[in-house]
């Protein structure tokens, strides 16, 4: 197994160099990948500022790469409610925090993030 970088994700779901496409689409189609959390927060990120993705296309363009059966992450089901939550308005990187807290009973804040996430976990959000 191989990680991947931010650089050749956001290649490989832009298309944004012809070159660099194939050589993404021929990278993973040849290896059995692993994408950090990390690489995942940055691709949505860049996808956003530097692409202008909306939301829909950058959750439509990450599941397509975690469907893949030669691409693994870290865990699953926390990128997944993540995405869900993102879907739903949160901000993907406190989307991503908060799915990250479910063991805690508190995750604490100075952002508008806690009026946000109101109601989708376990894990209250409270501002300081």
């Amino acid at each position: 197994m191989v990680a991947v970088d931010t650089n050749i994700i956001v290649h490989l779901l832009t298309r944004d160099d012809q070159t660099q496409f194939e050589k993404s689409v021929d990278f993973f189609r040849k290896q059995t990948i692993f994408i950090p959390n990390t690489v995942v927060l940055e691709t949505e990120w860049v996808l956003r500022y530097a692409y202008q993705f909306t939301p829909s296309q950058i959750i439509k363009g990450l599941h397509s790469l975690f469907g893949l059966a030669n691409v693994h992450v870290s865990n699953a089901s926390l990128l997944d409610q993540a995405l869900r939550w993102y879907g739903q308005g949160l901000d993907f990187t406190d989307a991503l925090h908060l799915a990250s807290s479910q063991q805690c009973s508190n995750l604490w804040t100075f952002k508008k993030f806690a009026k946000r996430s109101q109601d989708l976990s376990a894990c209250e959000v409270n501002v300081l």
